[in-house]
């Protein structure tokens, strides 16, 4: 693609925002740290690792599954001229990819032969916000759950035809128009235990939709409060984060959300280089030693660095007859990143066990920003990328930095609990411009989540449509790691 103009790869890369809402050989040496355990197993969705952006409802960022490892791996790309932040996979074996097409802007969900990669059926919808062609789920009925441009709730089944050819269809709608203002549309979404479907809009409205009896109920936060990421979901619990607080919710007896909890954070002096919003770039984490759910975890946007918060999943009971929330309970509070003179991100962080890592996307240069995004503050920086372990203590109070690494994420790392390593796509050469990636090397790599070192590198490619715009990458029971790029997708494998 170097040899675009400017305009054109500026018209080509224009819609890609919506995606990031989203060497040699080194010594190997698997982590002995015992992270884990993984959340629970939301009844309503794929198995753990495969079936959200973030592995599963929990937002962990981990899989159960062991990744690609540290020897060769081979590559191959499937051209779809779109954007794919989320790759999900069902108990059949087969991805499904929701992407955003490069030309119209549309959110467009494929199918993809779990062999080679070749692209099995498509299905454009509806167009909105850019976020709703973002954050998706599968059930576990491998259908795949998000809400188009025109506020309705759909399943999305794929169906193979009597001639061997495959289909995506449309199998179940729900709308959601009657508690969704006008301009307003859905970001995130997650299904509680329960089965009902929880999801946010943009503009601060958190809603429970039940698609046996159809009933929608909404509850709105308060004015001026922003939903720029997903949200996560436990049992009996649904965090979601606005670009002021952190929020944890319950469900009322008819459905409608309570807030339980809520946690305001340092919004910082505005938006930094390398985010899409003010505030927090984070979907909420719940993770845990005991059962994964004890703690949920967000950064806020502090300047000159990031803190990393966490807090106890119940907070502190409001009195006896009260009808006031609770009071959340923190755990920790602690600067990331601190190799460098600022830093921001605008991924989700890996939590697992005791252990929450953070990756620094402060100056990534994201092609395109949200409709009405504050300038950044400051107008510009390059990208360096880098990582921080954060350990909870032992007494459960407080936590402390196990290690900065200068690995440069380019992609949302996913933890294997199958193989204790951390899988990623790093970048080299330019990077801080818009259009500079077009020279910028890609690397599928391997990092020690013991000590933060790079394990192995292997270049994936050069420029635009290798680019994974930190988005994170899914690996399947087989090992193979799916990782969404401006363009399409990639299938990382052992070389054989």
């Amino acid at each position: 693609m170097a040899h675009l103009s400017l305009s054109s790869r500026l018209r080509i890369t224009a819609l890609l925002t919506a995606a990031a809402a989203f060497g040699a050989v080194g010594s190997a040496s698997a982590a002995t740290d015992g992270f884990g355990p993984p959340p629970p197993q939301n009844p309503a969705t794929a198995a753990n690792g495969t079936a959200t952006m973030h592995g599963d409802s929990a937002s962990s960022d981990t899989t159960p599954y062991a990744g690609p490892g540290v020897g060769a791996v081979s590559s191959s790309r499937t051209a779809l001229a779109s954007a794919c932040p989320t790759v999900v996979i069902g108990s059949d074996g087969y991805p499904v990819a929701l992407c955003t097409t490069i030309f119209g802007e549309t959110p467009t969900v494929y199918l993809l032969d779990p062999h080679n990669g070749d692209r099995l059926a498509s299905l454009a919808l509806a167009k909105g916000n850019l976020f709703g062609g973002v954050y998706a789920y599968l059930d576990n009925g491998n259908d795949l759950v998000l809400v188009d441009g025109d506020d309705d709730l759909l399943r999305i089944g794929h169906h193979q035809q009597a001639d061997g050819s495959w289909e995506l269809t449309i199998d179940q709608t729900l709308s959601l128009a009657s508690v969704i203002p006008s301009g307003d549309s859905v970001v995130g979404l997650s299904p509680g235990w329960d089965g009902k479907v929880w999801f946010a809009t943009q503009d601060g409205v958190v809603g429970t939709a039940d698609t046996g009896t159809g009933a929608v109920r909404a509850l709105a936060l308060p004015a001026g409060e922003q939903v720029d990421n997903s949200i996560s979901t436990i049992p009996g619990y649904t965090a979601v984060a606005t670009d002021h607080a952190l929020y944890l919710l319950t469900e009322g007896p008819d459905g409608t959300p309570v807030v339980d909890w809520r946690a305001a954070y340092d919004r910082g002096p505005g938006r930094k280089p390398g985010q899409l919003s003010w505030g927090t770039g984070a979907t909420p984490s719940f993770f845990g030693p005991g059962d994964g759910t004890e703690y949920v975890t967000i950064t806020d946007n502090a300047a000159p660095h990031e803190n990393l918060l966490v807090f106890t999943t119940a907070g502190v009971p409001a009195p006896a007859g009260s009808a006031t929330p609770a009071v959340p309970q923190p755990v920790c509070s602690t600067p990331v990143l601190t190799q460098y003179a600022e830093s921001g991100t605008e991924d989700a962080m890996i939590a697992s066990g005791d252990s929450v890592f953070v990756t620094d996307t402060y100056g990534y240069p994201y092609p395109a920003l949200p409709a009405g995004a504050p300038a950044a503050v400051p107008s510009s920086a390059s990208f360096q990328g880098g990582m921080t372990r954060v350990d909870l203590n032992p007494s459960g109070e407080g936590c402390s930095v196990v290690w900065n690494s200068d690995v440069a994420s380019a992609a949302l790392p996913r933890l294997s609990l199958g193989d204790d390593r951390i899988y990623t796509v790093t970048a080299s050469g330019p990077m801080g411009l818009v259009g500079s990636d077009t020279f910028a090397g890609y690397h599928y790599a391997v990092v020690d989540p013991a000590t933060g070192e790079l394990e192995s590198s292997s270049l994936l490619g050069i420029g635009l449509l290798d680019n994974p715009l930190q988005m994170t990458g899914t690996t399947g029971p087989d090992g193979t790691l799916y990782q969404g790029t401006e363009t399409g997708v990639l299938a990382i494998r052992p070389s054989s």
